[in-house]
């Protein structure tokens, strides 16, 4: 977490500078943006396709090349690949056994565990189709037959997790709670939430959140990268022409930069929004941790270091989408101002 408050302090630092500056400035402000955007999917990215491809431009003996390669290219490969069965079989090992900890799910840890560190993709492959769920059952039995987990259940418990069922935030966690407390649901369905279904659910509330993040940030990346070379490209046009030809030139390199402020529009919008989820989120959470840390029994016990993971997680997410969105807002001050010089002649 301490890395990437001193990335989003990177990136803050560098939306302000960006304000006013010429076309001589925007590519190397261009090369640490995007250095900063790629360090942040090395590290937080879901699909470990995209984080090695991420760290692989990172690491390179020339970044700033292979940087914006993987932003054209690069990433779009990557998503690919985690496409495929055994990239997807190994998230998905990854992602329960970071949700299902070994205190209160042994059997799905250890059977996790095992497929991710083992060097057979067919382990993998065994714990996606069918050993998951046997692992998970196993788990639900050892409840079961303890049973002090079902008798710590209050009916201010049912109550809770049906109000998380109606209007929780994240979409999978509605989803785990609705399951919990459906008609015929059992107390056995009410502690596999508390033990699990709570967590897991929150790891893929969050885990959208960013891929949808990712997907059209680097998108936006990649359609302004070509943008601004094109304004930069007509703006030096313009400065070179004469005569009849200056101020048709001059008007090419207008709409050019015009085109850039409009590139900044869906990022702009999607990053003030990011915020507000991203906010509702980490203030849900806090509300979650401090209950938990209130409760007493064996099935709050299971949330408090969840709920605090997630508090923390999202509101680091709603940093990170403030500078995003000042980042993008900056950027459209850099076009206003290339569209006004142009325009002016200056």
């Amino acid at each position: 977490m301490r890395l990437r408050t001193v990335l989003a302090a990177a990136c803050l630092s560098l939306a302000t500078l960006v304000s006013g500056v010429g076309p001589s400035f925007a590519a190397a402000q261009d090369t640490s943006a995007d250095k900063i955007w790629v360090r942040y999917l090395a590290y937080h990215d879901s699909r470990s396709t995209v984080r090695i491809g991420a760290w692989q431009a990172l690491l390179s003996g020339a970044p700033d090349a292979a940087i914006a390669q993987f932003v054209t290219s690069g990433y779009d490969y990557a998503v690919k690949l985690a496409a495929e069965t055994k990239a997807r079989n190994a998230d998905f090992a990854r992602r329960i056994l970071d949700t299902y900890p070994a205190e209160f799910a042994p059997e799905v840890h250890a059977a996790a565990q095992y497929a991710v560190n083992s060097r057979d993709d067919a382990d993998r492959e065994r714990f996606a189709h069918g050993g998951f769920q046997a692992a998970e059952q196993r788990d639900r039995q050892v409840r079961q037959t303890r049973g002090d987990q079902a008798k710590a259940l209050l009916d201010a418990d049912r109550a809770f997790v049906r109000d998380l069922a109606a209007n929780d935030p994240g979409a999978q966690v509605r989803v785990s709670a609705s399951y919990a407390t459906r008609v015929g649901a059992t107390d056995d369905d009410l502690v596999d939430f508390f033990a699990s279904g709570w967590a897991l659910g929150a790891r893929l509330d969050l885990e959208a959140y960013r891929l949808q993040a990712a997907d059209h940030e680097n998108t936006w990346r990649a359609s302004l990268a070509r943008l601004v070379a094109d304004a930069q490209a007509a703006e030096q046009a313009a400065k070179d022409a004469a005569g009849d030809a200056a101020a048709k030139a001059r008007e090419a390199a207008a709409q050019a930069w015009h085109a850039v402020g409009d590139q900044t529009a869906p990022a702009r919008s999607a990053w003030d929004q990011a915020q507000q989820i991203a906010d509702q989120q980490a203030r849900n959470w806090a509300a979650i941790a401090q209950a938990a840390a209130a409760a007493t029994g064996p099935n709050w016990a299971a949330v408090v270091a969840p709920a605090q993971d997630n508090s923390t997680q999202w509101s680091d997410e709603r940093t990170f989408a403030a500078d995003q969105a000042r980042y993008w807002n900056a950027l459209l001050q850099q076009a206003l101002d290339g569209e006004q010089r142009v325009r002016s002649g200056s």
